[in-house]
C-alpha cells in the first residue's frame, strides 16, 4: 500500500470533485466524503472504481468523521493528504441571520476541518507525514454584505490553519489554506445575480471568474512534495481580487 491517498470533503461536486480528479491524474487514490449521497454516487461513477472510495459523511459530526477515516485506512492503508473543502453558506443580512443558521455554518466550515485534522494527523505521521489544505474563501480576507456567518467562519479557518501548522509541523504534517475568489461553481451560478457578477468583474484584475480546475491545481501543489517547505500559509487564488483597490473600471475605460 504505497500509493498515496487523499481524502477530499465536499467532494461530490465543484472544487472538491475537481481536486479529487487532479489527485487521481497524478496516480493517487482518493476518498470522497460528502453529505449528499445521491450526488456523491453520481460523482463516484465518473472515477475509476479501483482508486476511489465514496462515503456519505457530515463532517460536523465526530462519529461520522471517525467512521470515514477508519474506512479509508481499511481500504487503502494510509492517508497522505486531507482537503477540507466541505462548506455551506447562508446569504442573509447580519440582523436577519438566525442563531441556528449561524451555528450550522460554523459547524461545517470550522468544526469540520478541526475534526478531520484531529482524526487524520497521527495516521499521516505514521507514513512520514502529509499535507492538509483547508479551503477558505476571499470572504475570510475581505468583508462583504450578506456573509456574516460564512465570512466569519472562513476568517476563523485561516487562524485554525496557522494553529494546525504550528502544532503539527513536529510530526511532519503541513497545513495551508487556499482562499478562492469568485469561482464558476454550481453554487455561484445559483446565487450570483448578473449584477453581482458584474460587480466582481469590476473588482478583479484578471476580469473573470476562476475555474474549479484552477483551484484544484493550487490544492494539489500544496499537497505535493514541491511544497515541502510551505506550511501555515494562505494562498488567495482569486484573479487579484484581494490585491486590488478601487479604480479598475475607470482604468479599463481609459479615463
Amino acid at each position: 500500500m504505497t500509493t498515496k491517498v487523499a481524502i477530499v470533503t465536499g467532494a461530490a461536486r465543484g472544487i472538491g470533485l475537481a481536486a479529487a480528479k487532479r489527485f487521481q491524474a497524478d496516480g493517487w487514490n482518493v476518498v470522497l466524503l460528502d453529505i449528499d449521497a445521491e450526488t456523491l454516487a453520481t460523482a463516484q461513477a465518473t472515477l475509476p472504481a479501483d482508486r476511489t472510495l465514496a462515503l456519505t459523511c457530515d463532517v460536523s459530526e465526530p462519529a461520522q468523521v471517525a467512521a470515514g477515516v477508519a474506512a479509508t485506512v481499511e481500504r487503502f492503508g494510509r492517508i497522505d493528504a486531507v482537503v477540507n473543502n466541505a462548506g455551506i453558506a447562508v446569504f442573509k443580512p447580519l440582523l436577519d441571520t438566525g442563531y441556528e443558521e449561524w451555528s450550522r455554518v460554523l459547524a461545517v466550515n470550522l468544526n469540520g476541518p478541526f475534526l478531520m485534522v484531529q482524526a487524520t494527523a497521527r495516521i499521516m505521521a505514521e507514513t512520514g507525514g502529509g499535507a492538509v489544505v483547508n479551503i477558505g474563501s476571499i470572504s475570510g480576507l475581505r468583508a462583504s454584505t450578506l456573509r456574516v456567518a460564512y465570512g466569519t467562519s472562513k476568517a476563523a479557518l485561516m487562524q485554525l490553519t496557522k494553529q494546525q501548522a504550528t502544532e503539527l509541523g513536529e510530526i511532519g504534517v503541513r497545513v495551508n489554506l487556499v482562499a478562492p475568489g469568485p469561482v464558476d461553481t454550481a453554487m455561484a451560478k445559483q446565487v450570483h445575480t448578473p449584477a453581482i457578477r458584474a460587480d466582481y468583474h469590476d473588482a478583479i484584475p484578471l476580469n473573470r471568474y476562476g475555474l474549479e480546475e484552477e483551484i484544484a491545481e493550487a490544492v494539489f501543489f500544496l499537497c505535493s512534495d514541491r511544497a515541502s517547505f510551505i506550511t501555515g500559509q494562505t494562498l488567495a487564488v482569486d484573479g487579484g481580487f484581494d490585491a486590488a483597490g478601487i479604480g479598475l473600471p475607470t482604468l479599463r475605460r481609459g479615463n
